[in-house]
């Protein structure tokens, strides 16, 4: 093991543990027995997070026995500057559902700052990965790596958005701005979790925006969305992980759909 691994050392055993991590989810995905439990903030947990969840923590321990790690499932272990942040599967209530719409999150943060992120969706065959200075990327239909940038929508009436749910917006009491949002877009819908994160990042959305979310639900987009281009902020503008809430946009819109959203006129 070297002393000081490269990013581009970091991103290769990122996707090292995805693919890891894919062989474990994938072998449940859809068991008709999967157990499924539920923690004590009452959200669900399969067998199959936390099996994930180990493969990952176990090649880690093995390869960046000096890094911490951040995982949903088994918490804080470790103190370091480095640190691995993991979602094992992120869209829990679509793997325990057979719906095929989840995700293994991958991120090291140096300083608290995202610098490798890969988002890995193996049901769909489809994966995303980036690292600061080196890009974002995607497993093409030919399974060749294909880069990606935002798009070049400028214009607010003419973007296209994803604003997850409407629960999560009802929570923090901005459904009338969301409201008025959809009014002042081309196309809204609610696609959920990871996935529209990345449509953003190949340019096929312009905002995506969420409450509610921690440190591991996010750190791993952050740096996808930014190698493509866009920008990537909590709610207020910040680029704070522990917010609860995350914007992500094309780059060229972000000040305005901030403006747009915290308008003194809204509701």
């Amino acid at each position: 093991m070297t002393s000081d691994p490269s990013l581009r050392d970091d991103l290769a055993l990122a996707l090292r543990l995805a693919d890891a991590a894919d062989a474990v989810a994938m072998a449940r995905f859809d068991a008709a027995d999967l157990r499924i439990d539920t923690k004590p903030d009452r959200t669900h947990v399969t067998e199959a997070d936390l099996a994930t969840e180990r493969a990952i923590r176990g090649i880690l321990d093995a390869e960046r026995p000096d890094d911490a790690i951040l995982g949903e499932e088994y918490g804080t272990s470790g103190d370091t500057a480095r640190r691995w942040v993991i979602d094992p599967i992120d869209g829990t209530h679509n793997y325990m559902r057979g719906i095929p719409v989840w995700a293994t999150l991958i991120a090291l943060t140096v300083d608290g700052v995202p610098q490798v992120g890969v988002v890995s969706q193996p049901a769909l065959g489809r994966r995303w990965w980036a690292a600061t200075g080196l890009g974002a990327w995607t497993n093409g239909r030919d399974g060749e790596p294909r880069r990606i940038h935002v798009s070049g929508v400028d214009d607010i009436a003419h973007s296209s958005i994803s604003f997850q749910s409407i629960e999560q917006w009802d929570d923090v009491d901005l459904v009338p701005t969301l409201e008025r949002l959809a009014r002042a877009v081309w196309r809204d819908r609610g696609y959920g979790d990871a996935l529209p994160y990345m449509w953003l990042a190949e340019g096929r959305l312009e905002l995506v925006a969420e409450f509610g979310v921690k440190e591991y639900d996010i750190a791993a987009i952050a740096p996808i969305v930014r190698e493509a281009g866009g920008r990537f902020s909590a709610f207020d503008g910040s680029d704070r992980l522990d917010a609860e809430s995350s914007l992500a946009t094309n780059g060229v819109l972000h000040d305005d759909f901030l403006a747009f959203l915290h308008a003194e006129d809204a509701p």
